[in-house]
């Protein structure tokens, strides 16, 4: 009888983390938290920024400036009368050419009267009547303080208005912010309107004009400062000497509109009784941006 040798004991199988698993959920477990506190960083960044401010509705200011320099504030061209305020008033002279039937009626039985008794025929009475509807409107009838053809009182847009420039800029960056603002150089040259843009290339466009009778544009001159002298140097670089001429700052409309609503934005002003405002150019994120600097009023 043979016998058989019992079999070798198996070792059981042995889970467990190694080294190299150990490593990379470390480098996991930071990756992860990194990635947390960025998250969190840029919540409360965002979350604390200071909003940019809302851009006023772009709308049109119409302006009536007018008046005399030694005028009142309070005064105004538009006269009181005895009748009550009407919003459709008209003025005594306006006549209509409506009768009533009644009176129709009688013309005609009139008219058929004098017939019978007289050979000659009467012409019928037109009935024309006075059809103004009396009124008034508020004021004294005495000129506003201001200067201009209109009633309403106050200074116009060019001579309430100065735009400062930055002194310390160079001639490049004095030429781009120009050119941002869309400004047009002009002078009279020759006899003739000679008008320059894109100030800050090598040579600025140049074009002329036989006068300056059909320019709508807001314009400005200087008053003071040395940006004259810089005005001179880049007509010279397109090549032109304007001399001891005058030269005009010509702004498009969206500028001026731009400047309005920055003006009424200051204080809530009304236009009229605003004596001078004082714009100063800013730089800002992708270009440049006026400002308001300071105001004065008339009352």
């Amino acid at each position: 009888m043979s016998s058989r040798s019992a079999p070798a004991e198996v070792p059981a199988p042995v889970l467990r983390v190694t080294q190299y698993e150990q490593v990379s959920g470390m480098l996991l477990a930071i990756s992860g938290g990194l990635a947390c506190v960025v998250f969190l960083l840029g919540f409360i960044w965002y979350s604390s920024r200071v909003p940019k401010p809302k851009e006023p509705v772009p709308v049109e200011l119409f302006e009536d400036p007018g008046g005399v320099e030694d005028g009142s504030p309070d005064e105004t061209l538009r006269v009181d009368s005895p009748e009550p305020p009407a919003p459709d008033a008209a003025t005594g002279d306006v006549v209509s050419e409506e009768r009533d039937i009644q009176e129709s009626l009688d013309d005609v039985v009139k008219l058929a009267d004098d017939a019978v008794v007289e050979v000659q025929q009467r012409a019928p009475d037109l009935g024309v009547r006075n059809a103004a509807k009396p009124g008034s409107a508020d004021g004294t009838g005495r000129r506003a303080l201001g200067s201009g053809p209109g009633s309403g009182g106050g200074f116009s847009r060019e001579q309430r208005w100065y735009v400062r420039f930055g002194d310390q800029a160079n001639l490049d960056e004095y030429a781009r912010q120009l050119d941002f603002f869309g400004i047009e150089f002009g002078a009279i040259v020759d006899g003739r309107m000679v008008y320059l843009s894109k100030m800050a290339g090598a040579r600025p466009i140049v074009r002329t004009a036989a006068g300056g009778a059909n320019e709508k544009r807001l314009y400005m001159t200087w008053q003071g400062g040395g940006r004259k002298q810089a005005d001179l140097q880049i007509f010279r670089k397109a090549g032109i000497e304007v001399g001891a001429g005058l030269i005009f700052h010509f702004y498009p409309k969206e500028t001026e509109d731009r400047l309005a609503r920055l003006e009424l934005a200051y204080r809530n002003r009304a236009a009229r009784e605003i004596r001078r405002t004082y714009f100063s150019v800013n730089p800002a994120d992708g270009g440049y941006e006026f400002s308001v600097a300071h105001q004065t009023y008339l009352k």
